[in-house]
């Protein structure tokens, strides 16, 4: 949850999109080795090819009516293609965890489970048995190290600041290879429609996953609760009347 909430403020405002933009005018590096990082690869990579005169090299991802918006700075002229694939690698990584989450959150208030967790969900990890949480910090582990094999050059300690952070040449942000139901287009137009069709539907669900942990955070109830609460308030009815001694209800 704190990396969807963080993801909200940094990586969903670097909206990237392919329109024209002259990335001479300044010069700003995240490193003191950027230049290297611009070094582009020659061939295409799901049909995208790094171009050096578009705003964040001509990754997909805007629409209207915002079309190309970066209000930090994120993309600005100067930033080397490594940052830049960095930076969508995290954009695309926190809306796919805050889309789960946004699922998690409805149906993990709805259905107990085997463990018969109750609650908000901001509350129910720490119902968890010791053994399932274990086993699930294993598996997110494992999915993470799995993910920087795939898209991380290997850190070399005798030449780290060549190394580290950085992304390889012939990968695609966020594309590690996992597609059990065969959605991956092979065109590259396709590609890029798809892939502005999940950074958006990643973008919103940062959003609603941020709004739905401050909500509970605030009022200690569940989703539907609190939508059952402004029904009745909304309906003149005192959501309050039933409640007894408690503090909560």
């Amino acid at each position: 949850m704190k990396l969807a909430i963080f993801s909200t403020f940094i990586t969903a405002s670097t909206a990237f999109a392919p329109s024209r933009s002259n990335r001479a005018g300044r010069v700003l590096y995240s490193t003191a080795d950027a230049p290297a990082d611009d070094a582009m690869p020659m061939a295409a990579i799901n049909g995208w090819v790094p171009d050096e005169n578009e705003p964040c090299f001509g990754l997909p991802g805007a629409i209207a009516p915002t079309g190309f918006f970066d209000p930090l700075g994120f993309a600005q002229d100067g930033i080397g293609l490594n940052e830049i694939k960095r930076n969508r690698e995290a954009e695309v990584m926190h809306g796919r965890v805050a889309m789960v989450a946004s699922v998690g959150y409805l149906a993990g208030e709805a259905v107990s489970g085997p463990f018969h967790i109750v609650g908000p969900a901001n509350d129910q990890l720490q119902q968890m048995p010791t053994p399932a949480f274990a086993l699930l910090t294993g598996l997110i582990a494992a999915a993470e190290l799995n993910r920087a094999r795939i898209g991380w050059v290997e850190p070399d300690v005798f030449s780290w600041s060549k190394t580290l952070w950085k992304l390889r040449d012939n990968y695609y942000p966020g594309d590690i290879g996992f597609d059990p139901l065969g959605l991956k287009p092979t065109d590259a137009e396709s590609f890029k429609n798809m892939q502005t069709r999940e950074l958006q539907n990643g973008r919103l669900a940062m959003l609603g996953v941020a709004g739905m942990c401050a909500q509970e955070l605030v009022n200690h109830r569940g989703i539907f609760e609190t939508f059952e609460f402004y029904s009745k308030i909304y309906s003149g009815v005192n959501p309050y009347e039933t409640c007894g001694d408690a503090i909560i209800c």
